[in-house]
């Protein structure tokens, strides 16, 4: 029996309808890594021992990149599988689904070994203090355990939405990171574990979702295969993955690289202000978590327009996911100013940390509002298999711009200039994506080229 290609019925919905019913999962998965994020420093920070969340801070960036890594394969295999899917080619989505799945278990088992064999190496590079080393060294150590794990949950968080199983991808993640968020407090403060507990608690969580996702792949109600033998590297499988993926998790890669570097220039000022930008950061990922969700949620319903050619509806979903996606940035931003007070004070309780969260915290918030729409734009650019134009952002968001940023603010303002290095990062960021976007619609829609861009060519 041909199993439901769930993505094309939301083909027959109208546009508000289709966007809204596949967004607010991927909103409210985001939401939980959010809240997953904000439980693991809060209940730290109920240690009272502000070098743990300083610890957390230098080593939550080191572990996003297995993250980004299981990126390359989630948005790469995203925009791979829907065009695929609109196209009517589910045998090819099917492999490449597969194609997926066992890169993420070698890569990921890889990447696990080479942190466990530099640790000391990786936490004099992330600028550890005598004061934070330990603590940092036992958590890097634990979390390091799961990159398998990491890899395949960020992946099929992804490519579940790309058949149109966006309350599925949501539950995987929400399994994930709730039973992280339970563990926390047990493990941190009842067990009197601390950091290391924090750690065990990562591990669990994502070893739980990427069960889930597994689970439901091989319980056959999936078009989809993660079986090894639909695994195959024919029809350009590995290329078109890499093409839209790499693009996609370089930005996430870099946003590791360039917060470990953000890290060690603001470890120069004290571990009170490594502290203190650690929790502004968690203040302004509300409205960051939201866009990306947005993003991701779109992607899967554009990509099959663009698979199907049906550019009209493309560009009503494309036109209402900005407008929602700014909305709701303005609305959130608002929000984190009023109470940004309330939500520092429940992580920190050291006034000089306090105070320096407070003040890097309306800092990043200037251009919070905007983040939905740089997301719906890359998204776009994605789902179309533009793979020149998403590096170009990507690269110049978090590397080009924002690192060269860094220093040279940081030699005008100091620690306040590192901040601004954030903003204005993506102010110009931003600019590039709107300019890059309205280039390339021009090129594949109405010049009739989408062939040349289908499965990443």
């Amino acid at each position: 029996m041909k199993k439901e290609n769930a993505l094309s019925s939301f083909n027959t919905m109208s546009v508000p309808q289709a966007v809204v019913r596949n967004v607010i999962p991927a909103m409210v998965a985001m939401l939980m890594v959010l809240v997953y994020n904000l439980a693991d420093t809060f209940f730290i920070g109920q240690t009272h021992n502000a070098y743990q969340v300083a610890a957390v801070s230098l080593a939550t960036p080191v572990f996003l990149i297995f993250m980004s890594v299981g990126t390359i394969f989630g948005i790469g295999g995203t925009s791979v599988i829907s065009r695929a899917i609109g196209e009517g080619k589910e045998e090819y989505a099917k492999r490449v689904c597969s194609f997926c799945m066992w890169s993420c278990v070698v890569i990921g088992i890889a990447l696990s070994l080479i942190f466990l064999i530099f640790m000391d190496n990786l936490l004099a590079l992330i600028g550890a203090s005598a004061e934070t080393w330990n603590f940092t060294r036992s958590y890097l150590t634990i979390v390091s355990y799961c990159g398998p794990f990491a890899l395949i949950s960020n992946c099929y968080s992804n490519i579940l939405r790309a058949e149109g199983q966006a309350t599925k991808a949501m539950i995987g993640q929400v399994v994930g990171n709730l039973l992280n968020i339970i563990l926390d407090p047990i493990m941190i403060l009842g067990f009197g574990w601390n950091i290391t507990g924090a750690a065990i608690a990562t591990v669990i969580g994502n070893a739980a979702a990427s069960g889930y996702y597994i689970f439901y792949f091989i319980s056959g109600k999936s078009l989809l295969s993660v079986k090894i033998k639909d695994f195959s590297l024919k029809d350009k499988i590995c290329s078109s993955v890499l093409i839209i993926g790499v693009p996609a998790s370089l930005g996430s890669i870099l946003m590791s690289i360039s917060q470990i570097i953000m890290n060690g220039m603001m470890a120069g000022y004290g571990d009170m202000a490594l502290a203190g930008i650690g929790v502004a950061m968690k203040v302004t990922m509300m409205t960051g978590m939201l866009a990306m969700g947005i993003g991701q949620g779109v992607q899967p319903l554009l990509g099959y327009c663009v698979g199907a050619k049906k550019w009209e509806r493309y560009k009503r979903i494309l036109r209402f996911s900005l407008w929602f996606a700014f909305i709701l940035g303005l609305a959130t931003t608002a929000l984190c100013y009023l109470f940004s007070n309330q939500i520092i004070s429940v992580f920190l309780t050291e006034k000089s940390a306090f105070d320096y969260a407070l003040d890097f915290a309306g800092i990043l918030l200037v251009t919070s509002s905007l983040f939905g729409v740089f997301y719906v734009l890359i998204n776009a650019l994605q789902a179309m298999g533009a793979a020149t134009a998403s590096l170009i952002i990507n690269l110049s968001r978090q590397g080009i711009i924002y690192i060269p940023a860094l220093f040279i603010l940081n030699k005008i303002l100091g620690v306040t200039g590192l901040v601004w290095a954030q903003p204005v990062a993506d102010i110009l960021s931003i600019s590039i994506a709107v300019g890059l976007y309205a280039v390339t619609f021009k090129k594949i829609a109405i010049s009739g080229c989408a062939g040349n861009y289908r499965h990443g060519n």
